[in-house]
């Protein structure tokens, strides 16, 4: 059975998906859960690509039976292992030969095989359109150091929906950012990570997210959702900075410090070099608090200007010296049920 996006995604909540493109084609973005059977190793797809540009067509198929037919069986076994009661879903870059092909060989086999209509290539385009669809979006702001990750995540503990952009991308989004975290994704990989999220949340709540630039590390937020987070309702921690760097020096100073180092490096310029080597020599001696007050001096103009640009943007400012992220939390949604956005 051949199965539009919506359908296919629908189904994957049961049934194993079967991704037989390569593997280079799958590590740069494949369905969260997807399992890589392919069809073809990078090197035998590139030959059979070669033939198909330089010879035609016939000879690219015939070339692709003869690599693809001592596999047959490691296919089928590989398959049933995975298969539940008996079903799986297979897909490709365009829903064409490839998995038609391993359809049929599962087909054949014994199993049903449902195939995605337009491969690969149409489940990307689909699910840049669902970030357009209706959803109450709420964003949770406020200056590096003001803990807003923490407060969310407690947030979400009370029953809040909540996505964790930056746990996706592996990056806190400063200079320091990747500093402790994994590798990060691709950026096909991010936004297709971020689309299964997106698609579990319920619409009838709202979904709060926090406040981030387009750009987290290497990876960026795609244009749909971000046009949205930059015109939802703001909700703005305001903390002192004497307690937004209590929140950093648990948070970084028992981090690698030469890694510290190379992350200050990175903003010399934004900062300025009369405030650089300060910085590094406090690094030196271990005073993570001088290093913290002279990071948020850059941080701090960044993040005011960007809330200047969104002077249209509904806000509630919350004040408050409390520390405990649990207690936040509460607070957060307190204001937030008073609000009549």
């Amino acid at each position: 059975m051949q199965l539009q996006p919506s359908d296919f995604l629908n189904l994957a909540k049961e049934l194993p998906i079967l991704d037989v493109r390569t593997p280079a084609e799958f590590a740069q973005g494949h369905i969260p859960g997807a399992h890589n059977l392919p069809l073809f190793t990078n090197g035998e797809r590139a030959v059979v690509g070669t033939i198909y540009k330089k010879v035609g067509k016939e000879e690219a198929v015939l070339e692709g039976l003869k690599i693809v037919g001592p596999k047959m069986a490691s296919f089928v076994v590989e398959a049933k292992s995975l298969a539940y009661q008996k079903q799986v879903l297979v897909h490709c870059w365009r829903g064409g030969m490839r998995s038609g092909s391993m359809a049929w060989l599962l087909n054949t086999a014994g199993l049903t095989a449902h195939t995605l209509v337009g491969g690969y290539k149409a489940y990307r385009a689909y699910i840049r359109g669902t970030f357009l669809r209706p959803q109450k979006i709420y964003i949770l702001g406020g200056m590096t150091g003001s803990n807003k990750t923490y407060v969310l995540k407690e947030m979400h503990k009370l029953g809040a929906q909540f996505i964790d952009i930056e746990e996706i991308a592996q990056h806190r989004g400063s200079s320091y950012g990747q500093i402790g975290m994994k590798a990060q994704p691709t950026n096909e990989q991010f936004e297709n990570d971020v689309a299964a999220q997106w698609l579990q949340q319920s619409q009838d709540e709202v979904l709060w997210l926090e406040d981030e630039s387009k750009a987290i590390g290497a990876v960026r937020i795609v244009d749909e959702l971000f046009q949205r987070m930059r015109t939802a309702p703001l909700f703005i921690l305001h903390k002192s900075k004497e307690l937004r760097i209590r929140h950093l020096l648990d948070e970084y100073a028992n981090l690698d410090k030469e890694l510290l180092r190379q992350a200050l490096l990175r903003i010399e310029k934004r900062i300025g070099g009369n405030n650089l080597n300060p910085a590094l020599e406090a690094l030196e001696h271990d005073d993570f608090k001088t290093v913290a007050d002279i990071s948020l001096f850059y941080y701090d103009k960044t993040y005011q200007y960007g809330i200047q640009s969104r002077a249209d943007v509904p806000k509630v400012n919350i004040e408050t010296e409390l520390y405990n992220p649990a207690a936040l939390a509460q607070l957060v949604l307190e204001m937030a049920q008073k609000s009549n956005f």
